[in-house]
């Protein structure tokens, strides 16, 4: 598919430029953050260019025992991810601000805007002085349709694996230890609702950089427009 290959390049050239700033080190953690995200705005915005979701709940990282990469097969990133660590955690739809408690450790939830296509979990954990390694990080965002849009797919990539849900369903999951690559994996089709709709992921990462990307494709495996993207923020 067209739209697939012209953005494999992109991922690729991210991939070398996140290798190089990971291998120069840390430096300023609250800079680093800076540099990739920005708090939300405006109530909604579009998705990018390209279709790509950018605006996201994230929920500081679970610490988890990975004790190598070679852990990552689908049996166990099933199990991992789908342990229940907090309430509600496959229906809660957080605001910005909102805790939650697993093991005893109080994590929060935060509205982000990425910068760039992809949403770069290593320095978001980093910018939190969080643990950005052997975790599992959740994401959840709104998409607003002003019309029924039958017929399109989820297409996404992770560094490592994810599970990903559109309104509740399970739609993909992507396994192993694996770079971030855009259209990595790619949903069934399905039908987006008029009105709000719910997509959440999870992913799960041993050492190493960890992001992810998310956009749906129309009929056409084109990227989807027309729609609009929020977080809850609080107080709204």
């Amino acid at each position: 598919m067209t739209s697939l290959r012209r953005h494999h390049a992109l991922a690729l050239a991210f991939l070398a430029g996140s290798a190089l700033a990971m291998a120069a080190g840390t430096g300023s953690a609250a800079r680093g953050f800076a540099s990739f995200f920005t708090r939300p705005a405006t109530p909604a915005k579009a998705p990018d260019a390209n279709g790509f979701l950018r605006r996201w709940l994230l929920l500081e990282p679970i610490v988890v025992r990975i004790r190598s990469n070679a852990e990552l097969t689908d049996s166990f990133v099933q199990a991992t991810i789908k342990k229940e660590y907090f309430p509600s955690q496959f229906s809660v739809v957080p605001r910005d601000g909102d805790k939650v408690n697993v093991g005893g450790t109080e994590l929060t939830w935060h509205a982000v805007d990425a910068i760039d296509f992809n949403v770069n979990l290593y320095h978001f954990a980093l910018g939190l002085g969080k643990p950005a390694f052997n975790a599992v990080y959740w994401a959840v965002t709104t998409v607003n349709c002003p019309r029924e849009m039958p017929s399109v797919r989820l297409s996404v990539g992770s560094n490592s694996a994810s599970i990903w849900w559109v309104n509740g369903k399970e739609v993909i999951g992507i396994y192993g230890d694996r770079h971030m690559i855009v259209d990595d994996g790619v949903s069934k089709r399905l039908t987006l609702n008029k009105g709000p709709n719910i997509v959440r992921c999870a992913v799960i990462n041993s050492p190493g950089l960890s992001n992810m990307c998310a956009r749906f494709l129309d009929a056409n495996d084109e990227p989807l427009k027309g729609f609009t993207v929020s977080a809850g923020q609080a107080g709204k």
